[in-house]
């Protein structure tokens, strides 16, 4: 039922996909922010029932953990990073990275204190 109301949905879309000055944009697929809003929602969900365990040290690496597949489902999908050229997303790539060892060098920093 959901995904006939998505493809009608999509349908409906695929004569928009040009602007008004004639430049082509990529196709706008509703289904897939539908998805990806729902996985935002149960990975949400998640989060507040981890946070609830007594993980122990685990309880941080699981939230960072979580975060970051959050994070990543936002970037793609609703800021269409997956239809950037390709040195634009390894410049961010490693901005990503060095951010990821600059927080774990402090993690540790902190742990063995």
């Amino acid at each position: 039922m959901i995904n006939n109301m998505l493809n009608n949905i999509n349908d409906k879309m695929k004569n928009r996909t040009t602007s008004s000055n004639g430049s082509s944009h990529h196709s706008v697929n509703y289904g897939v922010y539908i998805y990806t809003w729902l996985a935002l929602l149960v990975l949400a969900g998640l989060t507040v029932v981890v946070a609830k365990m007594n993980l122990g040290r685990l309880s941080i690496v699981t939230a960072l953990a979580i975060a970051a597949v959050k994070s990543v489902l936002v970037l793609f999908v609703f800021m269409n990073l997956r239809n950037e050229e390709r040195l634009f997303r390894i410049m961010l790539s490693v901005s990503v990275i060095v951010l990821f060892l600059i927080i774990a060098f402090t993690f540790f920093d902190i742990s063995f204190r």
